[in-house]
């Protein structure tokens, strides 16, 4: 029974932290690296039929040409308030509309630019780190509930503890691995 208890709590651990890892994968998709992509507009919140709603839920995307994306709203009449919305949003973009499509434009990113959003990649790869660990304290709390109501060794405790901090390793690569394959993806001119 209680090594079924250990292994629950791993398991719930291990799905926390792949959630965490999930995340910092969607938040490094938002940052612009000079080639087009629906990602980076996709959560933008528009005020359409009275209520906030999300870009993605308004409109349809294609990148006709990889430093051009094009939105096309699914209702025309939305058309103006999608492109407030977007500048708005402070993107560094300009969009332009042809009263059915808003059409963005990725001019290539300076140097200086790419450093700065490889700085901001490496800031959310962090917060994400630091979520891990939360997660990670948490499951110890757990654990350490555990060995205090009793029926568990300290030994088992001991190694289930082990297991934690090699799942926290784990899911620590993985971040730094997105966030590696970012910053390549930033910096190639």
């Amino acid at each position: 029974m209680s090594q079924e208890l250990i292994e629950m709590i791993l398991a719930d651990t291990s799905e926390k932290m792949g959630g965490a890892v999930a995340h910092a994968r969607r938040e490094f998709s938002t940052v612009r690296t000079g080639r087009a992509s629906s990602a980076l507009v996709e959560r933008i919140q528009v005020k359409a039929y009275g209520v906030q709603m999300s870009l993605r839920d308004l409109a349809g995307f294609s990148i006709p040409e990889a430093r051009q994306l094009l939105i096309t709203p699914h209702d025309p009449a939305n058309i103006a308030a999608v492109e407030r919305a977007i500048q708005q949003a402070q993107l560094g973009l300009a969009p332009s509309n042809d009263g059915r499509t808003i059409r963005l434009s990725f001019p290539p990113l300076t140097e200086e630019r790419r450093r700065e959003l490889a700085r901001i990649v490496g800031g959310m790869a962090e917060d994400s780190k630091n979520r891990l660990r939360g997660v990670r304290r948490q499951g110890r709390k757990d654990l350490d509930q555990l060995e205090k109501e009793g029926g568990v060794s300290s030994d088992d405790i001991e190694r289930a503890g082990e297991k934690l901090e090699e799942l926290t390793r784990k899911h620590v690569r993985e971040i730094d691995g997105a966030q590696a394959q970012k910053e390549d993806e930033l910096l190639e001119v």
